[in-house]
């Protein structure tokens, strides 16, 4: 029976902390970071003030755990699309077309986009993204089907910056056309 108390326990605290998330990214994004209060948060969640300060400290820092949430999530996408794919070739392209939709569809022009993409936790996300396309910039080099006169760190800084023009583009026909194109910078020289 403890398990089943320390299973419920943990299961009932992932369901506050995952309320309080998607609670105070609703809020912010309909009055704004500022005028959001941690009183008015926990109300729209249905907890506590003094349960909801047990988590978070302020408005802040709950947006950054909102987005290291989704970021973890993009990064578990890429991972999984990767090891869906049965040879490097196809991984490198899986993962490219995975992030450049991501990218496509993260919301740009927000105030929080604004305040979340900025600060150390979004260095440790770039430097995580890095090394998984880095990784499979490497994998695919390795058999032939990525130019060898380039470092694959370097290779995989091109990809990123490349795909990040998604975010601007009008369709996923464009988006698609992006990552044809970076493919293609990345073909071995003839």
């Amino acid at each position: 029976m403890p398990k089943l108390w320390s299973e419920t326990v943990e299961a009932h605290r992932q369901a506050v902390r995952d309320a309080t998330l998607e609670t105070t990214a609703a809020l912010v994004a309909e009055y704004g970071l500022s005028s959001v209060t941690m009183s008015q948060i926990a109300k729209e969640a249905g907890i506590g003030r003094a349960t909801l300060y047990k988590y978070f400290p302020d408005v802040e820092s709950i947006l950054i755990a909102w987005h290291e949430r989704h970021v973890t999530d993009h990064l578990g996408h890429l991972a999984e699309v990767r090891d869906r794919a049965d040879t490097p070739a196809a991984q490198l392209e899986a993962v490219l077309r995975a992030y450049a939709h991501i990218t496509h569809k993260r919301p740009r022009d927000s105030e929080i986009a604004a305040f979340v993409h900025r600060g150390e936790h979004l260095a440790t996300a770039q430097q995580q993204l890095r090394g998984l396309v880095g990784d499979v910039v490497a994998g695919a080099a390795r058999v032939g089907v990525v130019r060898d006169d380039v470092p694959p760190a370097e290779l995989a800084d091109y990809c990123l910056h490349a795909l990040a023009a998604a975010g601007g583009l009008p369709s996923e026909a464009a988006v698609q056309r992006l990552v044809d194109v970076t493919l293609a910078g990345l073909r071995p020289r003839s």
